[in-house]
């Protein structure tokens, strides 16, 4: 029996490209129908593309004929709110739309998962969110039903939008933590950009975040949306689920590394050579300097802000691993090359 046909969003992206890649290397059999602005090069993906744009809610007619399952990975994070509305949430609705007039694995009814051959399933729409639609926190350990977003930005607002269709329509989303690795424009730099203005360990480095590598973060998707995993949670009719490694990881251990790596300015040496700052002091020093990176991020990336996360990898029947810092040496040319450049 062939295997599933998958529509995927976002495959230029940097979770998006990660995921094409594992549903490549673990499902061969499976046609991966990829739905972008622009053509993919040959060597990235020689499957079917059509061409569409979320913001354009007309060029996705169509997109979802035959599917099994459509993973919607792509997403606006600009500071243009009226382009997050456009995508993240119009945009989100059209696919959603486009799915259900497909009949996309019970899009529309109660979810359900169904499966297209020996030992693999598949669960309808599958959506990557955020936590940052929770606010600024402080939070520390909590589950999904244990919080109430509070989303501050255009984009973060416009993501918890866009969940909207995607839980109506029985589909699943998943709330990402920070996510790691070759390709990351935002995370890293960002504490880059941070550390290059208050060059010193913020609040003794305590606070803890949820991060997760972009590989492993893809094979979550992956096995929630194709194999064992894409039952279980479709057979509760959907909802949302934290997806980030389940340890949280340490602010000073996560800068140490990276001083280590050579990626902090001021070479391996660079953390935490100005030594301890008290959080307060911490955001004067920031807001003094020049730089990017506002007070709401940094104590999105520095602060509390960890989530319990175990759930989504139980049902996936996939081994999280040892964790970001684990993999964080792969990204080490991307890191030094990229610095504290902006996202963009």
């Amino acid at each position: 029996m062939s295997g599933p046909l998958i529509v995927l969003t976002g495959a230029a992206g940097f979770v998006g490209s990660a995921v094409l890649r594992r549903l490549s290397a673990r499902h061969p059999d499976a046609v991966v129908r990829v739905v972008s602005r622009r053509p993919l090069p040959p060597d990235v993906h020689r499957g079917p593309w059509v061409r569409a744009d979320l913001a354009e809610p007309e060029s996705l007619r169509g997109v979802c004929e035959g599917a099994d399952v459509v993973l919607s990975l792509a997403s606006y994070v600009g500071p243009d709110a009226g382009r997050c509305e456009a995508v993240n949430v119009a945009g989100t609705a059209a696919l959603v739309a486009e799915a259900g007039r497909a009949g996309v694995g019970g899009v529309g009814g109660a979810g359900g998962g169904v499966r297209v051959g020996a030992g693999v399933g598949v669960g309808g729409i599958v959506q990557l969110s955020t936590c940052a639609v929770y606010g600024a926190g402080p939070h520390r350990g909590q589950d999904v039903g244990e919080l109430i977003p509070a989303p501050v930005s255009a984009a973060s607002r416009s993501r918890l939008a866009g969940e909207r269709a995607v839980l109506d329509a029985g589909g699943l989303v998943l709330r990402a933590g920070l996510v790691l690795g070759p390709g990351d424009r935002w995370a890293v730099p960002a504490l880059v950009d941070a550390f290059r203005r208050v060059p010193r360990r913020w609040g003794g480095g305590a606070g803890r975040a949820s991060f997760v590598d972009v590989d492993d973060l893809a094979r979550l998707v992956v096995g929630l949306a194709v194999g064992e995993g894409a039952g279980a949670w479709a057979v509760a009719g959907g909802g949302v689920l934290h997806a980030h490694h389940p340890e949280p990881v340490r602010n000073r251990d996560l800068m140490e590394a990276l001083g280590r790596y050579g990626v902090l300015p001021g070479g391996p040496a660079g953390w935490p050579a100005g030594g301890d700052l008290a959080w307060g002091a911490c955001l004067e020093a920031l807001a003094a300097a020049p730089g990017w990176v506002s007070e709401r991020q940094f104590t999105l990336l520095a602060g509390d802000s960890w989530y319990r996360a175990d759930t989504a990898w139980r049902l996936a029947g996939v081994d999280p691993g040892p964790g970001p810092l684990a993999r964080l040496e792969r990204a080490v040319d991307w890191y030094r090359g990229r610095g504290g450049m902006p996202p963009g």
